[in-house]
């Protein structure tokens, strides 16, 4: 049990609703086995599927993962270029999958920068799996958090030019409404694998109240003892939002 500022919370209901995950180590972990750094990265997808199947089956609604970010573009373009086979392949392979077992697939990120052959397979994914209810896979893919407000901005200004929006109307669920992730809860956890400490331009707004989580562990080597000790750490907090610790423990406060 934690001090009198932190209350233990381990009833195994308590389960976030909603997990985002910076995935990374891949390049590093096939560095130490003197293996090319795209091996890391297949041995990554492993690690995704493992991550996917516990969620979905106990009673996480969302989870998102950090495939692909904004910055990504940066890297040498012959491993920029796996990555981007290797997103098609997995998503050729793992749809039907996703789909038998009730699993929602979405994406968040700038689809625009993809061939228009990885689009067009991004949104089949969606539509395929847009009624499933086991859990909800987000995929952020050429994504930033400053990208994700600055569209967001971007779409309040066109209601403002023809009327739709005034400034005075502008606030916090407003622009909630216009993030991409507009019909999501908020992260409970984030984790980020690898050992860096640092959110790296991931759900900036939407992080504010979330708990972090960082570990040394390489990315293919998170599998679910892992992630159960990722949920244990997030049991033994208590989250308070802004109240304090004896508000929270009368239940005089709804967070």
């Amino acid at each position: 049990m934690a001090n009198d500022d932190l209350t233990a919370m381990d009833s195994e209901s308590n389960v976030p609703r909603h997990i985002a995950i910076i995935m990374d180590g891949n390049g590093r972990w096939a560095q130490k086995r003197f293996m090319p750094r795209t091996v890391g990265h297949q041995a990554g997808v492993k690690a995704v599927r493992k991550i996917v199947e516990y969620c979905a089956t106990h009673n996480v609604e969302v989870l998102t993962l950090f495939a692909f970010s904004s910055e990504n573009w940066r890297r040498p373009e012959a491993e920029v270029s796996l990555l981007m086979s290797l997103f098609m392949a997995t998503l050729q392979r793992e749809i039907n999958k996703l789909d038998r077992n009730s699993i929602r697939l979405r994406f968040i990120g700038d689809r625009s920068a993809f061939s228009e052959k990885l689009q067009q397979k991004m949104a089949e994914g969606e539509a395929q799996t847009q009624n499933n209810k086991a859990l909800t896979l987000v995929v952020a893919a050429n994504y930033g958090g400053h990208w994700d407000i600055c569209q967001a901005f971007l779409q309040m200004q066109e209601k403002m030019a023809v009327g739709e929006l005034k400034k005075e109307d502008i606030n916090e669920q407003l622009i909630n409404q216009y993030l991409s992730t507009a019909d999501l809860p908020e992260p409970d956890l984030f984790i980020r694998t690898g050992g860096e400490q640092r959110v790296s331009n991931f759900m900036l707004w939407q992080l504010a109240y979330t708990e972090l989580y960082f570990t040394t562990t390489l990315w293919p080597d998170f599998d679910q003892n892992s992630l159960e000790d990722a949920i244990k750490s997030f049991r033994s907090r208590q989250r308070r939002f802004g109240h304090t610790g004896e508000q929270v423990l009368n239940k005089s406060v709804t967070l």
